[in-house]
């Protein structure tokens, strides 16, 4: 992805005007003594945007994929005709086929999945769908970048999403796409600490939000069809955590 000038007021209004103000003008609880978990509301009174930030360095390349249902009813007879709120579609790729950098620590690419309506909230709004990238660094440690997803144009999700994997059925095998697209072409992210946000909800999560990518109405309806209760976490508390811009490069 190329780098360039951050020009917030071009690159972030989909965002909501609330949190693209505070940008600009701005220079159920987990099991823990100091909860860090996720998703999170991203409101102005959270943002702060500091003197300086390590850039989150994106290094995509083509990578075909493998997309299949994540199941956590197995054990449960009747499991493959009902719908375990923490279940999903998630798309595996191609190992070294994408990382990003972070202050010199490298993240691969693994996998990405999907939630409907989105996790995270923006001024207490929340967003049709939303993607979850997930990376991990050669220590273990877990980096997600979430993106939202309104309807709108036809975008790669489409493609991702054309045909679902069936709960109790074999994975979807689909052509290699350029995994830059599943990034919005803006320079922006907002940063900050949190959680998985499926059990164990495990803590200490490097969570980046993006501006949003579009989805065809078609494809939300086909993905909200095989999850009609959604399978989305609530908001949880931000307990004095703040989200910081982070330019994406």
């Amino acid at each position: 992805m190329k780098s360039g000038r951050v020009n917030l007021k071009k690159n972030l209004p989909v965002l909501l005007p609330l949190v693209l103000v505070a940008i600009i003008t701005t220079g159920t609880s987990a099991q823990s003594q100091t909860p860090t978990q996720s998703p999170v509301d991203v409101n102005p009174r959270a943002i702060q945007v500091p003197s300086s930030q390590p850039k989150l360095d994106v290094s995509y390349g083509y990578s075909k994929l493998e997309l299949r249902y994540i199941r956590k009813d197995a054990a449960n007879p009747n499991g493959c005709a009902v719908r375990d709120h923490e279940e999903t579609e998630e798309a595996d790729v191609a190992p070294g086929s994408g990382h990003v950098t972070v202050a010199g620590v490298r993240y691969d690419l693994v996998q990405f999945h999907f939630h409907t309506p989105s996790e995270h909230r923006f001024a207490g709004q929340a967003f049709p769908l939303e993607m979850h990238l997930v990376h991990r660094s050669a220590e273990g440690k877990l980096l997600v970048i979430g993106v939202p997803l309104a309807v709108g144009p036809k975008s790669v999700v489409d493609d991702v999403l054309a045909t679902l994997s069936p709960e109790c059925g074999d994975p979807v095998d689909e052509p290699a796409i350029d995994l830059n697209r599943l990034i919005p072409s803006t320079h922006y992210t907002l940063h900050y600490n949190g959680s998985l946000t499926t059990a164990p909800f495990t803590e200490g999560v490097s969570w980046y939000l993006t501006t949003p990518l579009t989805v065809t109405q078609a494809t939300l309806a086909r993905f909200k069809a095989e999850f009609p209760a959604g399978n989305a976490r609530e908001v949880q508390p931000l307990n004095g955590r703040k989200l910081t811009g982070v330019p994406i490069i």
